[in-house]
């Protein structure tokens, strides 16, 4: 009896505990406030946040990093030879961070938190356009970019980012003729370990899918919009191997929501639409929102910032702010950048709809 009493504690214990974990998971946000900590003359689409500084990539050659413990500015720069490009892709290692620019010449720098940098790989061309950068680990990196042949553009580094190489298209899928992607956020591009997921848009919506770090792929079809040069997915974002998310439209149609957002559950294979004809319109880009077990999303574009707490089934629009990109710190706190500026979001379970600081 004194056995089978403690095996009843037990199960209650247990029982209890895991129904308070669920229930402490379960957030439903309604509020964001927006903090400016950073106010520039220039457009602002790539960000990356990590427990100590912001570093973000601009128009303008410029590229800069942000003390998170207390928002003050730690470098701001300008590649002279960059100042009539944007770096609109960037990612990090351990030792050093990258900025790529977009358009031609396309041109990699390793740099640091005081300024120094080096280029890394150079190249030019007519239809040379570089969308989004991104790590699997402190060696082996990946960037992607609008296709120069017929197939799209993939660079791969095996050494932390001190060389890159250009994947020959025999190696690649080809191309469906006018398919090309979009570098609105630097997040064409979703990483889980050695597995990696590129979404491209255009003439056609396709997720190309490679489990080796790129040594080898398959291409996905899903149902985002396509047929016009500025349609199709602009954002994906994988929560584990099997949950991911896309997100886009037509920036030149802002208010459709047609067709512009989907989910998968068995790792990009398939897709299903998601709040079809409803709530969030073209969005620039989208996150799971981190320890959520992907019920939780923000997504956000010029169009403003939209939540979901159910698996993207329903959404809220939280505010009407515009931005291109978000780069979440924890489940509760968020950066996000845009055109001249780049803010805190603070997300909020109770509270007014929007509250706007200055900074």
């Amino acid at each position: 009896m004194k056995c089978l009493i403690s095996i009843l504690f037990l199960f209650l214990f247990w029982g209890c505990v895991n129904v308070s974990q669920n229930d402490n998971s379960l957030k439903d946000f309604n509020a964001v406030k927006i903090e400016t900590i950073l106010k520039r003359p220039e457009s602002i689409r790539a960000l990356h946040v990590c427990e100590n500084h912001i570093f973000y990539g601009a128009s303008g050659g410029e590229f800069g990093y942000l003390n998170t413990a207390d928002n003050s500015v730690a470098y701001i720069g300008q590649v002279e030879e960059a100042k009539d490009l944007e770096f609109r892709a960037i990612s990090r290692t351990k030792e050093a961070d990258y900025i790529l620019s977009a358009g031609n010449p396309a041109l990699l720098y390793k740099v640091n938190y005081f300024g120094k940098r080096k280029l890394s790989y150079k190249e030019e061309g007519e239809k040379v356009f570089y969308d989004a950068m991104a790590f699997y680990d402190d060696l082996n990196g990946i960037a992607m970019g609008d296709p120069t042949k017929d197939c799209i553009s993939i660079l791969i580094t095996k050494d932390g980012g001190e060389n890159w190489e250009k994947v020959p298209c025999e190696k690649l899928p080809s191309i469906i003729e006018g398919e090309a992607a979009f570098a609105a956020s630097n997040t064409n591009i979703s990483i889980i370990e050695d597995k990696v997921w590129i979404a491209t848009g255009g003439k056609t919506s396709r997720i190309y899918f490679s489990e080796n770090m790129g040594e080898s792929w398959e291409v996905y079809e899903t149902p985002i919009i396509s047929g016009k040069s500025t349609t199709g997915i602009y954002s994906i974002d994988f929560y584990n191997e099997s949950t991911g998310i896309v997100i886009g439209g037509d920036y030149t149609n802002p208010d459709g929501k047609q067709q512009n957002k989907a989910i998968t559950k068995d790792g990009g294979k398939t897709w299903k639409i998601i709040a079809e004809g409803e709530e969030p319109s073209y969005k620039s880009c989208i996150k799971f929102v981190p320890n959520s077990n992907a019920r939780e999303i923000v997504a956000v574009g010029f169009t403003g910032i939209s939540y979901s707490s159910d698996y993207g089934r329903s959404w809220k629009q939280l505010s009407d702010e515009p931005f291109y990109t978000i780069s979440f710190l924890n489940d509760y706190t968020a950066y996000a950048a845009g055109k001249g500026r780049i803010v805190k979001l603070v997300f909020i379970e109770n509270g007014p709809k929007q509250e706007v600081l200055s900074h």
